[in-house]
């Protein structure tokens, strides 16, 4: 932020390092939620324009694949928003807390959609379900 008339340094310059790690950290989950819903739209398409072999548990599992990819994307991009004004906040304030929450929902969620996608490879290169 810019300096005072008198001279004086705002709170938020005080802490600029402090500020430009939340911002770095912010724009990587960024990029992390378009990764994810990049992912969930990459495996649905590729899946429906490159097998001419349907396979009903394999539609439902790509689709689902799809679908919380989006969700998840989204609600992390969501999540990181709020975190990100908040630290700041935290940060201005010196009262700065290691938060867990949104790690631990995106590892979470992560694992489910790997779960489901390692299912959807089974059933779909006929690993299992013959």
């Amino acid at each position: 932020m810019k300096e005072k008339e008198n001279g004086q340094q705002t709170i938020d310059s005080r802490y600029i390092q402090q500020h430009l790690a939340n911002e770095r950290t912010y724009l990587a989950w960024v990029r992390t939620s378009i990764t994810i819903i990049g992912v969930g739209f990459l495996i649905t398409n590729l899946h429906f324009t490159t097998l001419a072999n349907k396979i009903i548990i394999g539609d439902f599992l790509a689709k689902i694949i799809g679908l919380a990819s989006i969700i998840v994307g989204i609600i992390s991009l969501i999540l990181t928003t709020i975190s990100y004004f908040a630290k700041g906040k935290d940060i201005n304030q010196q009262t700065f807390m290691f938060s867990k929450q949104l790690v631990i929902f995106l590892s979470f969620s992560l694992i489910l959609i790997f779960f489901v996608f390692t299912a959807y490879y089974l059933f779909v290169w006929g690993l299992i379900g013959k």
